[in-house]
């Protein structure tokens, strides 16, 4: 099979002029579901699997399936999918989501091109709001395609201005009908770029992921009493910023500790902050933090975390003030399909393509789907490991290589 490098270079930097944002350095774009942007990518990705033979349909909440099922194939039989997702981050780059969306297709024509005849159906597949940045929580169309989620539940989730997904998708014409099953297909493969630099050190093509990190996501409030920034005593404050400050550097000494001495890949983060009420003469008398944990060891996620309780009750002990902490977010480390990774492997070594092993850091909707079907997720590099960013890039070689090695493990499946 050979792969089309311009065909696929065409498709990712179409899909890249929806939502195309003018920057200095790079190729930017916001595409949120449910918006003009969305409705266009939407558009051209149907029409590029109509032009190579697929049938589609959308689902409840607009996930798109191209399904390919050639005279060779038993339509009765259990599907081979793949995919990934169309939306992104607010100036978010190019290649995240996109890239392993067409490269699906990409295998597809370069099945039929070589004249693959499969025993099984494959099917291209766009997931909705993987990022989760317009209607909150994000992989929500593989959390309705697993079963985690209802159809009814995800159609109600409102975004800010308190307009539903369901308004959305109607807004936009993909408003379908019933619900992708992933528990049908026989296997899931998801290309992506990796968001490191991890291939890039490497100099490899393809990563082969073992684990799909856990993630642990904790909601802190540390409260104190507001008062004012001059008349008060430094004896006599109940600072609410400055004990959140104390837990932010517990929580970075804690996880730096347990990736040094237990897993070098535990991670814990407070990335967002918000004090109250945030005038600079008045002392801070509530301060809201989230707490990010993150490892392919659940143990790791729960030792931090732990930590993190220690720090607050030690900062109550010593400062007046309280805290609440709350973990309404918790998924434990998902392992890959041996099935799936070996069909990877094996592929890149049909293609000539180096793979290596390596976990992601990441979530993916592959850690939704791994729950219900035999899973794998492979990576394209990342130059400088940025992503989520308009200078997200990855060598549209690399993009071809790894495309070759989907391609090869899609068509293994889809024959054995």
């Amino acid at each position: 099979m050979q792969v089309q490098q311009q065909r696929l270079r065409e498709d990712v930097l179409s899909n890249a002029a929806f939502g195309a944002l003018d920057v200095p350095a790079g190729h930017g774009r916001t595409v949120l579901t449910g918006t003009d942007a969305d409705r266009r990518a939407r558009e051209r990705f149907c029409d590029r699997l109509r032009d190579a033979g697929l049938s589609v349909r959308v689902d409840g909440v607009g996930n798109i399936v191209g399904r390919w099922c050639p005279d060779s194939a038993d339509p009765s039989k259990a599907p081979v999918a793949a995919g990934s997702h169309l939306d992104s981050v607010p100036e978010g780059g190019i290649f995240d989501g996109p890239l392993g969306v067409y490269a699906a297709l990409e295998a597809v024509r370069a099945m039929q091109d070589a004249g693959v005849e499969p025993d099984r159906p494959v099917e291209v597949v766009s997931l909705t709001e993987e990022e989760g940045q317009r209607f909150d929580g994000g992989l929500l169309g593989s959390a309705v395609a697993s079963g985690e989620l209802d159809v009814s539940e995800a159609l109600a989730v409102e975004d800010d201005d308190g307009i539903s997904l369901g308004a959305a998708l109607e807004d936009i014409g993909f408003d379908g009908e019933g619900r992708v099953d992933a528990s049908e297909w026989d296997a899931w493969l998801e290309l992506h770029v990796e968001q490191s630099e991890r291939l890039e050190s490497a100099g490899v093509s393809a990563g082969v992921v073992t684990t799909i990190t856990g993630l642990t996501r904790c909601t802190v409030e540390v409260v104190g009493e507001a008062n004012h920034a001059g008349a008060t005593s430094m004896t006599d404050r109940s600072d609410a910023f400055a004990a959140a400050s104390e837990f932010v550097l517990d929580v970075e000494s804690a996880a730096t500790e347990w990736a040094t001495k237990e897993s070098e890949t535990a991670v814990g983060t407070v990335g967002k902050g918000v004090v109250h009420p945030n005038a600079p003469n008045v002392i801070a008398g509530r301060t809201e933090l989230t707490l990010d944990v993150r490892d392919v060891e659940y143990r790791s996620m729960e030792a931090i975390v732990s930590r993190a309780r220690k720090s607050l009750e030690r900062i109550a002990a010593e400062r007046p003030v309280d805290y609440r902490l709350e973990r309404p977010w918790d998924r434990e480390p998902v392992p890959m399909s041996e099935r799936c990774r070996a069909a990877l492997h094996d592929a890149g070594v049909a293609a000539g393509v180096e793979t290596m092993d390596l976990h992601s850091g990441a979530a993916h909707d592959t850690m939704h789907i791994a729950g219900v079907t035999d899973a794998a997720l492979l990576f394209a590099p990342s130059r400088d490991g940025i992503s989520h960013n308009p200078r997200e890039w990855t060598d549209w070689a690399d993009c071809a290589n790894a495309t070759a090695v989907l391609a090869g493990a899609l068509a293994r499946l889809a024959t054995e």
